[in-house]
């Protein structure tokens, strides 16, 4: 049984590669970075590349032709993430201390409360593979909107419903969840960046194949 569920979860041939799918969006994948909150390049992630379920990027096609029509494109910083990513935060979190990112991505919390208060999960709707974090590039100028914090800042600002920030940064916060959500993405309370398509094709199922190009090939 746990070998059959093992190939199911190593399966790609329900996702595209969205830089392909997508051609027009920006792409930054902090995990595959070093810039992010652990400070490492997370496991799994094996090229800079963005990769989601067919139903997803269909989807997120929508929000992109909605969002070109007011001089935006869509930037991804991270769609699918593979469950071994995901056992590398809380590997972090239980057992490792560095702390070296906290001024950056926890400035006012302790690791611990990444878990507690659900910034941070042990399971997370990024490994069943229709779920996005993304923000929007203005094409007047190449640069983000300002949204009154950066992505993966864990705080109370960085909730959409945040009214701390200006009205300007609420509205262009409003203007990309509007655009989600006409388009059939569920957004959360404490991410203004992060959606997940309400009927997503894998609701039950984690997988761990790499975030690789070559693999989706395969």
């Amino acid at each position: 049984m746990r070998a059959d569920y093992k190939s199911e979860t190593m399966d790609p041939s329900g996702f595209v590669l969205l830089g392909e799918y997508l051609p027009h969006i920006v792409q930054e994948i902090r995990y595959y970075s070093t810039y992010n909150f652990i400070g490492d390049r997370i496991d799994g992630y094996e090229e800079p590349c963005a990769l989601l379920t067919k139903e997803a990027a269909r989807a997120l096609k929508g929000v992109a032709g909605e969002m070109i029509v007011h001089g935006y494109r869509l930037k991804i910083f991270d769609a699918y993430r593979p469950a071994c990513a995901v056992r590398h935060f809380v590997l972090w979190g239980i057992e490792d201390q560095d702390i070296r990112m906290k001024p950056y991505f926890y400035p006012d919390l302790q690791k611990q409360d990444l878990f507690s208060k659900g910034y941070v999960a042990k399971q997370s709707s990024h490994s069943r593979g229709s779920t996005v974090d993304l923000t929007l590039l203005d094409m007047r100028t190449g640069k983000e909107l300002d949204m009154g914090s950066p992505f993966d800042l864990f705080s109370p600002l960085s909730h959409p419903d945040c009214r701390e920030v200006t009205e300007e940064q609420y509205e262009n916060r409003m203007c990309l969840q509007r655009a989600m959500v006409r388009n059939g993405f569920s957004p959360i309370d404490c991410e203004w960046w992060h959606f997940t398509l309400k009927n997503e094709p894998y609701p039950d199922t984690y997988f761990e194949f790499p975030v690789s190009s070559e693999y989706l090939r395969r």
